[in-house]
């Protein structure tokens, strides 16, 4: 089974609330939502993608340096195992939009939980509101 490598983050916002993005129609999983971030290209570290992918995403920048690691999802797909660092960023520059058709909610962490996710992405609820 291979391996996908995908690299998420949580942003977090002056008043302590998470930017989730809803999988927009055509991609597998539409309609649930998720922490942004996107797959780790071959010869990126997962701090690089997620500046990448945030730029690409949401039109906002980011530094590693603002990139704190969290925890991790690891979760057996049927046709794939997917390996996915979290980590939490509170400094960016821009305003997150939505670049791909997707649409963005900042949710209260105590409110995660009524967002339909992917099953990979659900354990780490807890997680990040327990941090939060």
């Amino acid at each position: 089974m291979n391996v996908l490598l995908v690299s998420a983050v949580a942003l977090i916002d002056a008043d302590g609330r998470v930017l989730l993005a809803q999988r927009p129609e055509g991609k597998s999983m539409a309609g649930l939502w998720e922490f942004p971030g996107g797959k780790v290209e071959a010869g990126e570290t997962p701090e690089a993608a997620l500046i990448r992918e945030l730029h690409e995403e949401l039109g906002i920048n980011t530094w590693k340096s603002c990139l704190a690691p969290l925890t991790f999802a690891s979760h057996a797909y049927e046709k794939f195992h997917l390996l996915m660092p979290l980590f939490a960023c509170r400094r960016w520059e821009g305003v997150p939009a939505p670049r791909e058709g997707q649409t963005l909610a900042w949710v209260r962490p105590d409110r995660l939980r009524d967002y339909p996710m992917p099953p990979a992405d659900i354990p780490l609820i807890p997680i990040l509101r327990d941090w939060l």
